[in-house]
């Protein structure tokens, strides 16, 4: 145990036990006191052994320290620095502003923490067991550290402001009364907010929340299946990348930051519940690499209106909910064919991107089933959208198929009128996306009609008034409209020739048709 040294006893309040008066003399001195009994089964803050009075001090005496405590020991710094101590009672701190650093590892506060309004410098709490952390409002002109700690029933800290870092890595955190595990709506976080590894037991709040850096999640586990949501984060805005991806298991943790190195075990980053990320605003990524969600049929990963250079969606496809993009707008999508989901699963209405940059084959045939996972109903804007991105990256036959697409899923919800022009369009000139179809259409016609009237009955309309019989101008002359070759005013077919003769200037005026439908369409695209 390490105690202070050089303070009288007559300094010390008389109603002091052995405990507290350690501590007292160690804030003077600013040392570490450390009541633990070299037992690390004995010593574990979240272990069912009772730890006596001998570790033991009240709540008030550490206020009391904090808030109006002695002033240092000559040469020393005050500070509060507590190691396997037992905290007795409420530590209430409300609107108290605290000038000693804080730091306790491996302390068990039989009640909660109370410091809404509170000013700290820096305050370190480590693989502490703490019934509530009850902080909106908090201050801090430094770091707010909890790693390892253990809340019972969540963390409270609306509209806190934490001058540098919040680390919550492998911390364990279940739900309060309203089914949160930790509440930071309206939180600003000076640099990082690192949750890494985190189990989170309930619904983890960042409504409008703001980190200056960047917000890691790597390898953390969110499970609420009390209710739909898991990360609720509207607005969010974070200065540089939001990361839900794996965190290296070793020793020590592969985490702030860092990749995994090759052969490290790895633990993804896990939800169980719905994602909620609308409006959020994210100066570099938003990154999904390796994620697992578990989704029931109500629930959503939904990035509405979320703004980001890139967005990483490489995770493992939710076998049910949906993945929400509608008004989303990024620069590069970073993605891989199996990590969206089949149809009615995914909405993309109004999503923006402009770069595609797919991770593994993604061939053009899985990024169409990608578009009409989005459409169940018709919507021509994904497909717009897709299209104006390949012919951008210069690859306009592969945009023209994704138009192509567009114009068949449009037929499918047409009356039946129009299904079959459609039909007739997609067959002939396929809607003008491959326009030498049409000549070859032609070619075969003209060909088939030219042999067939050499053997037509084709008497002239006038003895005497017309030009020689030339049947392969006589079937172009029907085959193409408006055009007059100087043929078909001079000839009268009979028979079963008149039926064969309509039918070549219908299927002329089809194809003619179908062939300014698909250059007009050209033009427009042009």
């Amino acid at each position: 145990m390490t105690q202070g040294a050089g303070t009288l006893a007559g300094d010390l309040p008389d109603d002091l036990t052995a405990a507290e008066a350690g501590m007292w003399q160690a804030f003077r001195n600013g040392s570490v006191y450390d009541l633990r009994a070299g037992d690390s089964i004995m010593d574990d803050p979240h272990g069912g052994h009772p730890w006596g009075p001998e570790r033991s001090v009240r709540a008030r005496i550490m206020a009391w320290l904090l808030l109006d405590g002695p002033p240092a020991l000559d040469g020393r710094v005050s500070s509060l620095k507590l190691t396997g101590v037992q905290i007795i009672d409420v530590f209430d701190l409300a609107g108290g502003t605290v000038v000693p650093y804080v730091e306790m590892k491996g302390c068990r506060f039989e009640k909660e923490i109370l410091l809404p309004e509170a000013r700290f410098t820096t305050v370190r709490l480590v693989d502490c067991s703490v019934p509530r952390l009850e902080a909106a409002r908090l201050h801090t002109e430094g770091d707010l550290h909890l790693p390892r700690c253990r809340f019972h029933n969540g963390v409270r800290l609306t509209d806190a402001h934490i001058g540098t870092d919040l680390l919550l890595n492998q911390a364990i955190v279940y739900r309060d009364r309203r089914g949160r595990s930790i509440t930071g709506d309206g939180m600003t976080v000076g640099q990082d907010l690192q949750a890494e590894m985190l189990e989170s037991h309930g619904e983890l709040s960042l409504r409008g929340a703001t980190v200056g850096v960047s917000l890691s999640l790597r390898g953390s586990r969110l499970a609420n299946p009390y209710s739909r949501i898991a990360l609720n984060a509207p607005q969010l805005t974070v200065g540089r990348t939001l990361y839900m991806t794996p965190a290296g298991v070793s020793n020590p943790l592969q985490t702030s930051g860092r990749t995994p190195a090759r052969g490290t075990r790895v633990q993804r980053f896990e939800s169980e519940g719905g994602i909620r990320l609308d409006d959020g605003r994210f100066g570099d990524a938003v990154d999904f690499g390796q994620a697992r969600f578990t989704l029931q049929h109500d629930q959503e990963i939904s990035l509405r209106r979320v703004q980001a250079p890139e967005l990483r969606f490489q995770g493992e496809r939710p076998q049910r909910g949906r993945v929400v993009l509608n008004g989303a707008r990024v620069v590069n999508l970073v993605d891989q064919a199996d990590s969206w989901p089949g149809a009615g699963q995914l909405q993309m209405g109004g999503f923006q991107y402009e770069n595609l940059v797919p991770r593994g084959p993604f061939p053009l045939t899985r990024r169409l089933e990608w578009v009409a996972a989005a459409t169940p109903e018709y919507n021509p804007e994904p497909y717009e959208r897709l299209a104006t991105v390949l012919r951008n990256g210069g690859e306009d036959e592969d945009a023209r198929e994704v138009l192509l697409a567009k114009q068949r899923h449009r037929r499918e919800n047409l009356p039946i009128a129009a299904k079959l022009w459609g039909y007739a369009q997609d067959w002939t000139v396929a809607y003008g996306y491959r326009p030498g179809r049409a000549a070859v259409w032609m070619a075969v016609l003209w060909a088939a009609t030219s042999i067939a009237f050499r053997h037509a009955d084709h008497p002239p309309l006038k003895s005497g008034e017309h030009p020689p019989w030339n049947p392969s101008l006589f079937a172009l002359d029907l085959l193409l409209p408006v055009i007059d070759l100087g043929q078909a005013g001079y000839w009268q077919l009979r028979g079963g020739w008149q039926w064969l003769g309509a039918a070549v200037i219908l299927l002329g005026w089809v194809l003619a048709t179908t062939v300014a439908a698909g250059a007009t369409r050209l033009l427009r695209r042009g």
